[in-house]
C-alpha cells in the first residue's frame, strides 16, 4: 500500500512524498525509495502513521504536512506495517493441470515446478508555535499560521529547508486555517547520511471528514505511486482521481485487529478491538504537476470484499506419481485385460468336433 518516489541525481531539488513537500539540505541529495502510509477514521477523530524509507547522502531533510485540525505527534509502531502486509497479501491458489508441459518430466526433468484548534484570534502572529519535540529521528514543530510567506520564512529560519514554491502551494491551507507539522529528519549521529527505513511517524487529530493531503506533491518532479491503507467502519473510495490515474484498490475486507498475523498487537492499538473494514488503495501520479487537491474518502456504495489472487499451476499428481502417467498405465491394463477376456471367449465360443467313427473289422471265416 506506498508512494514511492524516484529521483534524479539532481542537486537540492524540490521534491515531494504523497503527503507534504520533501527537499534534502543544500548541495545533497536524497531520495524516497518509499512511504507506506496507513490512515485510520472513526468519524470523529483520523489518525495517520507513515514510514519512510531512504537514501542519499544528505544528513538532513525536511517536509511539511498540513492538517485540518491540531495534531499530535508520536513515533508510531513498526509492527502494524508488517500486521497490515500479511492482511493484504495475496491469496496464493494452486491450479492442476493434466499433461505435461515442456518444463515437466519427461521433457525436462523429473521436478514439478510451478508456474482541532480554533484559528488565531485577531492580533496573533503570522506564525504560532504549538509544540516542537525531538521524536527518534524526527525534529517536529507543530505550527499555525495566517500567513503563507511568514511561514515559509520561519521554517527557513529554523532549519526546515524547503521550496521556494512552497509559500504558493500552502495558500490554499491558510485559506482553510489547516495547521502545519513541519519535520527534519536527521540522525541522532551528526554528519551521517539519512538512510535505510526510518522510524513511523503518527500524526492524531480531529476530523469529520476522512482526508489525505496531496496538494503539496504537486511540486514532485517525478511521477510517483500512492499507496494508502484505509481503516474505517466501510470499505472506503476517493472522490476523485484528483490529477492522476484512477485510483485502484487492491484488497477490501473486514478485519478483526485481535487476530492479526503477527506478534504484535499495533493494528488493536491503532484501531481498538473491535473489527474495522481494512481498503488498500493505489494510485499512480505519472504528471504530479497536475495535482489538484487532497484526497476525500467516501464509503463504498456496498462493503464488496475484494483480494488479489495469484494462481500457481501444478502437475496433477497422486502420491507423488503424475496422474497422466497412471492414466497411461490404467489405460494399459484395461486394454491388456480386454485381449485377455476376448481371447478367453472366443476360445469358449469354439465348437467342439465329434470323435471320428471307429470302424470294426470284418470277422474271419
Amino acid at each position: 500500500m506506498l508512494v514511492s518516489l524516484q529521483l534524479g541525481s539532481l542537486i537540492s531539488p524540490a521534491y515531494a512524498c504523497g503527503c507534504g513537500a520533501m527537499v534534502p539540505s543544500k548541495e545533497t541529495q536524497v531520495s524516497v525509495d518509499r512511504e507506506t502510509s496507513v490512515v485510520d477514521w472513526d468519524g470523529r477523530t483520523e489518525q495517520i502513521v507513515m514510514r519512510l524509507t531512504v537514501r542519499g547522502n544528505a544528513p538532513e531533510a525536511a517536509w511539511i504536512m498540513p492538517v485540518p485540525h491540531r495534531a499530535s505527534v508520536a513515533l508510531g509502531d513498526p509492527g502494524l506495517f508488517s500486521e497490515l502486509s500479511v492482511l493484504t497479501a495475496p491469496e496464493p491458489v494452486t491450479r492442476h493441470y493434466f499433461w505435461p508441459r515442456s518444463h515437466d518430466w519427461p521433457f525436462a526433468g523429473s521436478g514439478n515446478v510451478g508456474d482541532g484548534a480554533a484559528a488565531p484570534s485577531a492580533g496573533a502572529p503570522a506564525v504560532q508555535v504549538v509544540g516542537r519535540e525531538r521524536l527518534g529521528p524526527f525534529d517536529v514543530a507543530r505550527l499555525a499560521a495566517t500567513d503563507p510567506a511568514a511561514l515559509q520564512k520561519w521554517l527557513q529560519d529554523n532549519g526546515f529547508d524547503l521550496p521556494d514554491r512552497l509559500a504558493t502551494a500552502l495558500k490554499p491551507y491558510v485559506d482553510q486555517k489547516w495547521e502545519y507539522v513541519a519535520i527534519r529528519l536527521a540522525p541522532r549521529d551528526s554528519g551521517n547520511p539519512l538512510r535505510g527505513t526510518l522510524d513511523p511517524l503518527r500524526l492524531r487529530f480531529a476530523s469529520d471528514r476522512l482526508v489525505y493531503p496531496m496538494r503539496l506533491s504537486k511540486l514532485a518532479s517525478t511521477p510517483q505511486q500512492l499507496g494508502l491503507y484505509v481503516l474505517a467502519a466501510h470499505r472506503m473510495e476517493p472522490r476523485g482521481p484528483i490529477g492522476g490515474d484512477a485510483p485502484e484498490v487492491t484488497y477490501a475486507g473486514r478485519v478483526d485487529p485481535r487476530s492479526a498475523a503477527d506478534d504484535t498487537d499495533a493494528l488493536e492499538e491503532l484501531t481498538g478491538a473491535e473489527p474495522v473494514f481494512l481498503t488498500a488503495i493505489e494510485q499512480s501520479f505519472p504528471h504530479p504537476e497536475r495535482i489538484d487537491g487532497d484526497h476525500e474518502l467516501r464509503a463504498a456504495d456496498a462493503d464488496t470484499p475484494y483480494r488479489i489472487v495469484t494462481y500457481r499451476n501444478q502437475l496433477l499428481t497422486v502420491g507423488g506419481i503424475p496422474a497422466w502417467v497412471l492414466s497411461l498405465l490404467g489405460a494399459v491394463l484395461v486394454v491388456v485385460a480386454a485381449v485377455v477376456l476376448l481371447v478367453v471367449m472366443r476360445a469358449r465360443r469354439r465348437p467342439v468336433l465329434p470323435p471320428a467313427p471307429v470302424t470294426v473289422p470284418p470277422p474271419l471265416r
